[in-house]
């Protein structure tokens, strides 16, 4: 059996909505449809600054593996925008104010957007290792996560570049995808006993001179190149980014941002509940380690979250105006309600 919807009106950007989705990302997106299912205004602005936009695919998306990242993001899209949702492309510069009533600043002011509930899917910023050819590479041959595009360098030979203690984390899961795997110490530091003795079970070599740049070719590493000249052919390089979510609208809505080994963050709960009433994250924001459908299922939680949120708010509402004293006028609108055209006696 075939579902199908109306397409709601999407909101005007002079009216005042139930959300506003800071973020039009995988996460971002995904909070918007489980809003607008539940019959949400919804205004989503984005910025256009997809974190994984220079990689070739998306992969560990079930249904979608492999999938371009800006495909993936113009079907979301589409699918937000059938819902009735509206996408504004800007990026917000200032947010104030308390639940039922944010204010949020686009382009320094251009726009203004006010909302019951503020959801942030700013997503976050890799801080990558200062050595030149890392980032003309990055997400091309030069990457981090074995889940996300490990298969794709499998069999290769395969730098670690060490940047503080996770590089042996690293060296363990990608000497599971190639057998010709080299760590580079760089900053990392020095590897104890028990850490050499796995290294030389694993059949890692290690290189302690500090890597001095990546030679590449567009975006296609060929070497590492260490201090003193000598270089190392590589088709593929391992490093670690510092994950540094974009913070600033939570601090600027009351909120603090919270510090890790691996970065910065906006804590919450599962549901992307946050310190902050009437604030929720979505994805990266909050989980800097959470993959492309992980983010996405995130951004639903949170969206499914601000609903109730909000109904709960609504019900209470409904509650106290049904508590008001008894008066001339509420007995007129009841009596209306009540008896409509019969009120006369006809």
């Amino acid at each position: 059996m075939t579902s199908t919807h109306s397409s709601p009106q999407a909101p005007a950007l002079d009216d005042r909505v139930d959300v506003v989705v800071v973020g039009g990302g995988a996460a971002g997106l995904a909070a918007a449809i489980a809003l607008a299912r539940s019959r949400r205004t919804v205004i989503v602005v984005d910025a256009g600054q997809s974190r994984n936009a220079p990689a070739a695919g998306a992969h560990n998306v079930l249904g979608h593996e492999g999938i371009p990242p800006l495909e993936l993001l113009a079907r979301g899209r589409a699918e937000a925008e059938a819902y009735g949702m509206r996408i504004l492309n800007g990026l917000v510069t200032g947010a104030s104010g308390v639940a039922d009533d944010f204010t949020l600043e686009i382009d320094g002011g251009v726009t203004r957007l006010t909302a019951r509930r503020v959801i942030l899917a700013t997503g976050l910023v890799d801080d990558l290792p200062d050595v030149p050819g890392v980032a003309e590479a990055w997400g091309h041959s030069v990457l981090h996560c074995p889940f996300c595009h490990g298969w794709e360098v499998r069999d290769q030979r395969i730098a670690v570049i060490g940047r503080n203690e996770n590089a042996m984390h690293q060296v363990l899961l990608f000497s599971q995808l190639s057998d010709d795997v080299t760590l580079f110490l760089h900053d990392a530091p020095e590897p104890s006993d028990e850490q050499w003795e796995q290294l030389a079970a694993l059949g890692v070599r290690v290189v302690t001179p500090r890597v001095k740049r990546l030679v590449v070719d567009g975006a296609q590493v060929r070497a590492v190149e260490v201090d003193g000249g000598r270089s190392f052919e590589m088709d593929a390089v391992v490093v670690a980014p510092v994950f540094l979510a974009r913070t600033e609208l939570f601090e600027a809505l009351g909120g603090e941002r919270t510090l890790t080994p691996f970065g910065a963050q906006v804590d919450a709960d599962p549901r992307g509940v946050t310190a902050v009433p009437g604030v929720f994250v979505a994805g990266n924001t909050g989980q800097p380690m959470a993959m492309v459908a992980a983010a996405a299922a995130s951004g639903v939680m949170a969206g499914a979250a601000a609903h109730g949120d909000l109904a709960a708010a609504d019900l209470a509402r409904a509650v106290a105006q049904r508590a008001q004293p008894f008066s001339s006028a509420m007995e007129r609108k009841v009596t209306e309600a009540v008896l409509g055209d019969r009120r006369h006696g006809i």
